[in-house]
């Protein structure tokens, strides 16, 4: 089989796999289950209660998934995605709540310009939890050859693109009534408040 199939047999049976990203290679699971979602933090040694992003290959997928989003908050993702963005949203109804970590009423969505085979994966699992594939503190992976040996260890399946641009997601909160920047990465936090200001009726 191809790394491909392998990643996708690999999601399926609940194990978390490797796959690129258009910014760093993420650790991956199954994100339509509780317990291989979760055990991506107990891999990376991460403290309980950090959030994972939902993160599917178009905005369609993200929409279906939590039909709460559409409106305003769907007004704002088109604003940004698909894009090196983690949007954190609203999320009344507590779907994927065991991926909003200490905040189960939000959530982090992410829709990367994928690289075609990470691509060719998501869109046959429709969408996964990822985060970094780094240990907890440790460097954001550009290459394969970055990851951990014991995340290599740990992993059904890994799909290299090569080397990745290296510097991760920009982080904003858009669960206030004003956008909160979580942390800068691959765009200026800034540009994205401006776009985000120009797709509100009656803004520039």
């Amino acid at each position: 089989m191809s790394a491909v199939d392998d990643a996708v047999a690999g999601l399926r049976a609940g194990k978390p796999v490797v796959l690129p990203t258009d910014t760093v290679y993420g650790l991956c699971a199954d994100a339509y289950r509780e317990a291989p979602a979760l055990r991506l933090g107990t891999l990376k040694g991460r403290p309980e209660g950090m959030p994972v992003a939902l993160v599917a290959g178009d905005l369609d997928t993200i929409l279906d998934a939590v039909p709460e989003l559409r409106g305003k908050a769907a007004v704002a993702c088109r604003a940004l995605l698909p894009g090196p963005y983690t949007l954190v949203l609203p999320n009344p109804a507590r779907r994927f709540r065991w991926l909003g970590g200490a905040r189960p009423d939000t959530i982090g969505v992410r829709v990367p310009d994928l690289p075609h085979e990470a691509r060719a994966v998501v869109e046959r699992v429709g969408a996964v939890a990822a985060t970094s594939a780094n240990l907890h503190g440790g460097p954001d992976p550009r290459r394969v050859a970055d990851l951990a040996p014991e995340l290599v260890e740990a992993v059904a399946a890994i799909v290299d693109a090569g080397e990745l641009p290296g510097t991760p997601s920009t982080v904003l909160d858009l669960t206030g009534p004003e956008p909160a920047v979580l942390r800068e990465g691959a765009v200026p936090a800034a540009e994205a408040l401006s776009a985000l200001a120009a797709s509100r009726p009656g803004q520039e």
